[in-house]
């Protein structure tokens, strides 16, 4: 399954170890994430990449992967514009969306209280926990 990771990028880098854990397992899996490669998640720095890209292009690029990919998992307890439209952008195509997040972090409403179709919200205590969801919520869509 071919499968869009989102994470804070600009907003903060504090889960960057939880990002990687999580993409990490989905690679192990045998899944497809086109993320994986970009702002750190797994492999180059986040320092050495996006900052020099121009806006317009990372949009296409991201864009261009959300419509390729059969689902969108994003890490949201770091709050990030660009996370937040990407979600928007999946669920109004159609894509089925998970949102994860750290147990006792404050998400928006807007995430939390969203009733779209195809959405689901989980809060995770551990990085162990947030694969065991990512994990079931991809086993459903199969």
């Amino acid at each position: 399954m071919k499968i869009y990771f989102a994470c804070s990028i600009i907003g903060g880098r504090q889960d960057e170890a939880a990002y990687r854990h999580i993409v990490q397992a989905m690679l192990d899996d045998g899944h497809a994430v086109p993320t994986a490669g970009n702002a750190g998640i797994v492999g180059a720095s986040h320092a050495g990449l996006e900052p020099e890209m121009d806006p317009v292009a990372v949009y296409s690029r991201d864009i261009g992967w959300i419509d390729e990919s059969d689902t969108l998992i994003a890490e949201v307890s770091t709050p990030s514009h660009g996370v937040g439209y990407e979600i928007g952008y999946a669920l109004e195509h159609q894509k089925p969306v998970l949102c994860i997040f750290r147990q006792g972090v404050r998400v928006s409403k807007m995430i939390t209280g969203n009733t779209m179709p195809g959405l689901q919200v989980a809060e995770y205590a551990n990085e162990r926990e947030a694969i065991e969801i990512v994990r079931n919520f991809l086993a459903n869509l199969s």
